[in-house]
């Protein structure tokens, strides 16, 4: 086997590989940013669901503080109905006196219970309006997901079929390909905009780039005695398209 065919070998699976991916591209694109957009949604609606969740583990700690603080209210009611019971058998002034100061300390231990708890509950209600809210906006992007992803799942569905042939096809045309020029080509396909990273000489220009390419290159590439790249851009120029240009017939005199 000769050099040329060789490396003609090597361009022309270069090029059926493009070919290949270039019509899965289209494939994809046809889908748009469709496939983006719900996983977009399904994050979003994942975000509604932790904070929901977050806030139904906050208010039940705060319930729990309301309950811890009804509880102090009745300890502080018996001990004031206690402290009562003894002022009917003090035997002076100062003992008298002292068991009132208890009792008041108790009845501002239960204004203190009584105000925190109305905090509380107050928070408590306003966590109950941030979670309605974020429920009542979830309903609305569930069913932008239900609208997207039934889409989707259409265009999917139209090409799918035609997708596990390419991808069978690439799976062939990468096998003829060694390891170097294909890990060459992935570089060069991730880095461009368009996907190209193999393309042919149209009127003295890049393919991918669209920069001209000097006459003396431009028959280098038609020789294919060597794998050459685009100076600019670094896209394989794998052959040179032949523009037929049309000429206009000439006139015969009568």
């Amino acid at each position: 086997m000769s050099t040329e065919s060789t490396v003609s070998q090597k361009l022309d699976a270069l090029m059926a590989l493009q070919k290949i991916d270039s019509q899965i591209d289209e494939l994809l694109k046809i889908r748009g940013d469709l496939p983006e957009e719900v996983r977009d949604l399904e994050d979003e609606l994942a975000g509604y669901e932790t904070r929901i969740g977050k806030f139904k583990a906050e208010i039940e700690e705060l319930n729990q503080e309301v309950v811890k603080g009804k509880a102090g209210m009745k300890d502080s009611e018996k001990l004031i109905k206690k402290y009562q019971e003894q002022q009917n058998n003090v035997r002076n002034n100062r003992e008298f006196e002292a068991i009132s100061k208890e009792i008041e300390s108790q009845e501002l231990d239960i204004q203190l219970f009584e105000k925190k708890n109305r905090e509380t509950l107050f928070r408590v209600e306003k966590k109950n309006i941030e979670i309605s809210d974020i429920e009542s906006r979830m309903l609305g992007r569930k069913g932008d997901l239900e609208a997207k992803k039934a889409e989707l799942d259409s265009i999917v569905s139209e090409s799918t079929e035609e997708e596990k042939k390419l991808r069978v096809g690439r799976e062939t045309a990468e096998a003829k390909i060694e390891e170097r020029l294909m890990y060459s080509y992935n570089r060069i396909r991730q880095n461009s905009i368009n996907g190209l990273a193999v393309v042919k000489v149209r009127r003295g220009a890049c393919g991918g780039c669209f920069n001209q390419v000097p006459p003396q290159r431009q028959a280098d590439i038609r020789e294919k005695k060597k794998i050459i790249v685009c100076e600019h851009c670094g896209r394989v120029l794998a052959d040179v398209e032949v523009i037929e240009e049309l000429v206009a017939p000439t006139k015969t005199k009568a």
